[in-house]
């Protein structure tokens, strides 16, 4: 009969008191570490040091166990893979006596010698044993792992241990960041850092997280976006800047939403968006060669060709071709809502023009966009801080770059006259105080910097997780964040 995690917890305690009564510390400061168990193995693999008995040391957590006899045999796991170890009696009660309180899950130093066994293993003959960490909680069983979602995205700290995915999607997580990066400043941006904490909770049509500092005595908001605080930076002068970071954005948990994220948002003066779609293209094929060593990548069992040129289309042409709906025929709300009731698409009473148009991209045309794409041209209702195309003033200088069915960026021609830009702020504050939350709202500094004078510039938005999604082919954005948000126990 299995035993319960309780009377498992009570037996671990027990070893860890054994230990503690031989007189070894269970939990040391530090440990001498010499080699990665990948090193180890590239130590007797090289010709050169091929059994020269040269001594090493070794961590890890031990993730197999087995006595036989005379001799212990242990799988030691560090970041850079797995190693075994063997322990002879002959080491003598205090050393080999340790295997008796030692447990799957334990962090363990070893000084020894390398060796092959018999078939052929690469192997430490240990000569001390250190415990490093006594784990009194067992580690997920191993054959069957951490099979619960929740509990994966809960205690990512097993996913992790057990897991070799979830270690390699965020390996490579971590070197698609450092691949953008580079990216980056070899086009001579500048990174810089921005506020998290707002007075104002603009820059973005979202619903903010409210917090409050007690020393001023005012409400502050967690950033809904990057853009007014970069902006800024252009008008001081810094021609090409970005930032990597996280927002935070009070809206419902999906396949592709978790309610903090990671954007890479950029601003370039003297550029509008045809350049930032050049950029936006080269930038995702340049990351996918150097991480994965192509731009024909598998995701969702589509293989999907990311390398440059992506085809460029209008907005109004890929709705009308899904929906038969021309929104350009419908200038106003009333109109667009009837011709979506006759075609059987919902309109929601509550959204005015612009979020209908967006409902028609959201729910006929992106689950569709599987091959990169760039969709332009955008109403102006929609993008308050874009500028107005020349030959339409209804429609503004916007792309959304689309794969793997979802948005993966967005940007603009940057709207930098000051007035328009105030007139279009009052109309989203009239949405506001007429009931919708996600109206983006006036932030009166940045108006005031804009007065100074802001050149032509082109602004990027860009989805780190979704984008990492894509390169590593995963279906949800919850398993790309390390510790997505979670409803409390």
């Amino acid at each position: 009969m299995p035993r319960s995690e309780e009377e498992l917890l009570a037996q671990r305690r027990a070893k860890l008191e054994r230990l503690r009564a031989r007189g070894v510390d269970p939990y040391p400061r530090r440990y001498h570490r010499t080699h990665t168990t990948q090193q180890a193995k590239d130590t007797l693999e090289s010709a050169a040091e091929r059994n020269d008995g040269t001594v090493l040391s070794v961590a890890g957590r031990i993730q197999r166990l087995r006595l036989m006899g005379g001799i212990a045999f242990l799988d030691l796991k560090d970041s850079s893979g797995r190693l075994q170890v063997s322990v002879r009696r002959e080491l003598g009660e205090e050393q080999f006596g340790l295997i008796r309180d030692l447990d799957l899950g334990d962090i363990l130093g070893v000084e020894g010698t390398l060796y092959r066994t018999r078939t052929g293993e690469i192997t430490v003959e240990a000569r001390t044993l250190t415990v490093l960490a006594k784990a009194l909680r067992a580690p997920p069983e191993k054959w069957h792992g951490l099979v619960d979602i929740e509990a994966r995205h809960r205690q990512r700290y097993l996913d992790l241990m057990v897991n070799p995915e979830a270690e390699r999607v965020f390996l490579l997580r971590s070197r698609i960041v450092a691949a953008i990066r580079r990216f980056m400043a070899d086009r001579g941006f500048l990174e810089v850092e921005t506020p998290v904490l707002h007075s104002s909770a603009a820059g973005a049509m979202a619903t903010p997280f409210v917090t409050h500092h007690n020393q001023l005595d005012m409400d502050l908001y967690l950033r809904i976006a990057m853009e007014l605080h970069l902006k800024r930076c252009i008008v001081g002068g810094m021609e090409k800047v970005y930032e990597i970071g996280r927002v935070f954005r009070n809206e419902g948990v999906s396949f592709k939403h978790n309610p903090e994220f990671t954007m890479m948002e950029s601003y370039e003066a003297y550029a509008a968006y045809h350049d930032v779609m050049a950029m936006t293209e080269s930038l995702v094929a340049t990351v996918a060669q150097e991480v994965l060593g192509t731009t024909r990548i598998t995701y969702e069992g589509h293989t999907i060709d990311l390398t440059p040129p992506w085809p460029r289309r209008a907005l109004r042409e890929a709705i009308l071709q899904r929906t038969e709906i021309d929104f350009t025929a419908h200038p106003d709300e009333a109109s667009l809502r009837a011709a979506m009731d006759a075609a059987g698409i919902y309109a929601d009473p509550a959204k005015p023009r612009g979020k209908l148009i967006d409902d028609l991209l959201s729910k006929a045309v992106e689950p569709n966009l599987v091959q990169p794409v760039f969709l332009l041209d955008y109403p102006v209702e929609l993008s308050p801080l874009a500028k107005r195309r020349e030959d339409d003033p209804a429609l503004v200088e916007r792309f959304e770059a689309f794969c793997g069915g979802m948005e993966i960026a967005n940007a603009f021609t940057e709207l930098n006259d000051p007035l328009d830009q105030w007139e279009r702020l009052r109309q989203q504050m009239r949405a506001k105080d007429a009931g919708d939350e996600e109206a983006d709202i006036p932030d009166e500094d940045f108006l005031i910097a804009i007065e100074h004078g802001m050149p032509p510039t082109g602004g990027l938005g860009l989805g780190i997780d979704r984008l990492v999604m894509l390169l590593t082919d995963q279906s949800s954005i919850r398993e790309v964040i390390l510790f997505p948000t979670n409803r409390p126990r």
